[in-house]
This record gives structure tokens, C-alpha cells and sequence, in this order.
């Protein structure tokens, strides 16, 4: 068995009303709390009376849209001039990608610039991130469990990553009546984020027995429940399920990698306004396949082909499944689930060359399970358009 690590949360919970363990566990960690929440204030207001019921003082911010470097800035800003010393996110992956990097910039107290990657000077993080915890209501990016926040910096048309084991939060609660409300096209979307999480942390070059035995009991459990939380809105079982897999992805994700779906959703999610996890569902098919057709080609013997046909096993029920099965089913649960394609956010044929020459210097290429040609690449691109 080769070496590996597995870091994640200092402690989850996870279960049907898990969220009511919040205001004791935060009470134990502080007593001025920086509430991050998302768009609506539907989970932060009933979040912050619970807080205040168990006599913690709280300030509340909202995150509109995916983080960036100036939001970061000046949240961190705001945390540290309000003397806050524990940090609750509750929302999507935007919210707890920005509550995940407010803590680290509350004990780290440098420009983000000096620790991002790719657009800053990636210097690591000296000090233990205040203390976080993180409270998912979609299932999708499982960046509860993860130790990088992901940040949009619009005037260079990329997003970068403020990485360290010392994010990883200190609390994950995982409670799936908060999904319950997530409208059909996020679910969908987000629950092909989580797929994908699944899949290329099982098939990349850096897994792990840890990770395989996560991946490979999520796999078929969002297969099966992911149509059904965007058919029956209101199904828990499902929807317990999909958060399950989330958590999962997340899990995996963290200590085996991701892969080229992730290498191009990076560019792709700077340059043009288009959400995360509806980037990686309209290119995952055309990835695996594109993967697929590569390994065949280059390294036939590649254990990882053994592994996109276990992964079609699992996503189709069937035990004879090959590698391709794999991939129509996935792409006739895009088409069931009306994902959209990349044109629908402005991308276009001009813009391919671009994209690829950016996502080759992404990081999530690394644990592709193959080096993909930039022809390749291209040809990703252009069939998810």
C-alpha cells in the first residue's frame, strides 16, 4: 500500500437537524461571530438568533455571486475591525469558499494577494485559520471538508486558490433539510459538481484506498438520487443522499485531486459569468470521453481505464458496462437534467484556443489520469459549446 495523507474537518456531523448543533459548537470556539451567508437571508436569520440565544454576539454578511480577491478583502476587513473570533458559513460553495478564506486572513493578516496562487505570490499560510464552521444548503462543491477557497479575480479573467491544510474548518454540519429548498437547475447542477468530485479523485493517479472506498460507495448512491432531487424537490432520502455525496466528493477531492473537468472550469469560471458547477456538468461527459479515448490510444494497459469501467458499472447498475457506457450515461442525464451548454454563458469557438492554453497551467490538470494533448483540450471545449 503506498503512503498517503487524508486531512479533513476537525469534526463533521452530518444527519436530519444537525444544523441545531451549530450555537453550542460555536459558543465553545468564541463569542463575537462573522455570520457569511448567501444571497438570501432565508438560513442566516434564524442561524443568528440561535447564535444570539446562546449569548454570542453576531455580524452578518451576505456574498451575491462567486467570491473575489477585493469581496475577500474587504469582508476580512470587516471581521477584523468587528473583532470577530469565530467565523459560520452557511450557503452555497460561494459562501463557505468565503467564509473558509475570511478565517484564514483573520490569523494571517497579509494582502490575499501574498498567498494566492497563480495571480499572487503563494507564500503559505503561517498561522491556523480562526475558527470556521462551515454549513452547506447545497450539495454540490463539498467544500466543507476541503483546506482551498476559490477566488475570482476579474480583472485578470482567472480564478486562484487560497490553499493550506491550516483552512480546513473546524466544524463541517451537514444537514440535508437545508437543501430541501435549492431550485431544480442548482441541484442539478451542483449535483453533477459532486459527481464529477466522485469520479476524477477515483480515477486520478494520486488515489488512495482512504478516497476509493468514499468514491466508491457515493458514486452509485448520486447516480440514483441525483434525478430524483430534481424531479421530488422535496425528497429527503434523495436528498440526503445527494448530500452524502457531496460530502464525499469533498472528502476525496481534498486528499486525491481532481482533473481536467476542474482544470478547465478554472479558466472557464474567470473568463466568462458562469457558475461553477454548471461549467463541470456540461464538460464532464466530454472529458471521461476524451480521457477515455486517450488512455486507449496511449496507454492501453493504464489501470485508470479499469477504473472508468468500474465507474460505469456504478453509474449504470450494469455489471458488464464498458468505459463508453459510462459516458452516454452521463450525457443522457445532462440531457434529462436540461444543463446547458457552455454557449449559454458566452463562450464561443474564438475563445478555445485561449481556454486550453490557460487550463494547461491549471492545477487540477495534474491529476488527470492521462496528459491530455492541447488538441485535445480543444476538442473538449468545442463539444461542450
Amino acid at each position: 500500500m503506498p503512503q498517503f495523507e487524508f486531512a479533513t474537518a476537525g469534526r463533521i456531523i452530518f444527519g436530519e437537524g444537525a444544523v441545531r448543533e451549530a450555537p453550542a459548537a460555536a459558543r465553545r470556539m468564541g463569542s463575537r461571530a462573522l455570520i457569511v451567508g448567501g444571497r438570501s437571508t432565508e438560513r442566516t436569520v434564524p442561524l443568528a438568533s440561535a447564535l444570539e440565544s446562546a449569548a454570542l454576539t453576531t455580524v452578518q454578511v451576505q456574498v451575491v455571486g462567486e467570491p473575489t480577491v477585493d469581496l475577500i478583502r474587504r469582508l476580512a476587513e470587516t471581521a477584523h475591525s468587528e473583532h470577530c473570533d469565530v467565523v459560520i458559513a452557511i450557503g452555497g460553495g460561494s459562501a463557505i469558499d468565503t467564509g473558509k478564506a475570511i478565517a484564514a486572513l483573520l490569523t494571517n493578516r497579509e494582502d490575499p494577494l501574498e498567498y494566492l496562487e497563480v495571480i499572487g505570490r503563494g507564500r503559505p499560510l503561517e498561522h491556523a485559520s480562526a475558527p470556521f464552521i462551515a454549513i452547506p444548503t447545497t450539495a454540490g462543491t463539498g467544500s466543507e471538508v476541503t483546506r482551498n477557497a476559490v477566488l475570482g479575480a476579474p480583472e485578470q479573467r482567472v480564478k486562484a486558490s487560497l490553499r493550506s491544510e491550516l483552512m480546513l474548518p473546524r466544524l463541517a454540519i451537514v444537514d440535508p433539510s437545508l437543501t430541501i429548498s435549492t431550485p431544480r437547475a442548482v441541484s442539478a447542477s451542483a449535483g453533477l459538481d459532486a459527481l464529477t468530485q466522485l469520479i476524477e479523485p477515483y480515477v486520478s493517479p494520486r488515489a488512495n484506498r482512504y478516497t476509493d472506498a468514499l468514491c466508491a460507495d457515493a458514486i452509485p448512491r448520486a447516480a440514483s438520487a441525483l434525478p430524483r432531487v430534481c424531479d421530488q424537490r422535496e425528497n429527503l432520502a434523495a436528498r440526503t443522499e445527494m448530500s452524502w455525496a457531496s460530502l464525499c466528493g469533498g472528502l476525496a477531492l481534498a486528499n486525491s485531486g481532481l482533473g481536467a473537468v476542474h482544470g478547465l472550469a478554472a479558466p472557464l469560471g474567470g473568463m466568462f459569468d458562469a457558475p461553477h458547477g454548471a461549467i463541470c456538468a456540461a464538460l464532464l461527459p466530454h472529458v471521461i470521453a476524451a480521457n477515455i479515448c486517450a488512455l486507449r490510444s496511449r496507454k492501453p494497459d493504464a489501470p485508470a481505464l479499469v477504473r472508468y469501467e468500474q465507474v460505469a458499472r456504478m453509474l449504470t447498475g450494469r455489471p458488464q458496462a464498458s468505459p463508453e457506457d459510462g459516458v452516454s450515461w452521463l450525457a443522457e442525464l445532462c440531457r434529462r437534467l436540461d444543463i446547458p451548454p457552455l454557449s449559454r454563458y458566452g463562450v464561443q469557438q474564438c475563445d478555445i484556443s485561449e481556454i486550453a492554453a490557460r487550463a494547461a497551467k491549471a492545477s487540477s490538470m495534474k491529476a488527470n489520469p492521462i496528459v491530455l494533448l492541447p488538441a485535445e483540450v480543444e476538442d473538449i471545449v468545442s463539444a461542450g459549446i
